[in-house]
């Protein structure tokens, strides 16, 4: 395997860990709330703080300083913006946890976000290493 391969593995391992901190153990009431307001400093909160923890990933694995910090920003962009739709869409349906359309709202933004982490190991492979 080569050390390409095994860094790559390291930053997806990475991100993934930080997701589920992130999006299910460091949230508060605030980052929780009010899910379909557009301008909302919860999900500011929340999606800054994925942004940092991205940030503190690609760190550790020697990306370069300004790549780390530019990829999180788009980072905290395109998070703020997943979370925004699918609270949108939920609140929009009254979707609950007993409704079918919850759990596909759900996993449709956890896939984006999954999509969103390949986007950023394609970044730090075309431009990073």
């Amino acid at each position: 395997m080569t050390t390409a391969l095994q860094t790559a593995l390291l930053l997806l391992t990475l991100l993934q860990v930080k997701h589920v901190l992130a999006d299910f153990f460091l949230q508060s009431p605030r980052m929780l709330a009010k899910r379909a307001v557009y301008v909302h400093w919860g999900r500011v909160e929340h999606a800054g703080l994925h942004a940092i923890l991205s940030f503190l990933s690609l760190i550790v694995i020697g990306a370069p300083l300004v790549f780390s910090f530019a990829l999180s920003m788009l980072e905290w962009i395109v998070h703020y913006h997943i979370d925004w739709a699918k609270g949108r869409y939920s609140e929009h349906k009254q979707h609950g946890p007993t409704d079918a359309g919850y759990w596909r709202a759900f996993g449709l933004d956890q896939l984006m976000h999954q999509l969103t982490y390949v986007a950023m190991l394609w970044a730090w492979a075309t431009y990073a290493i």
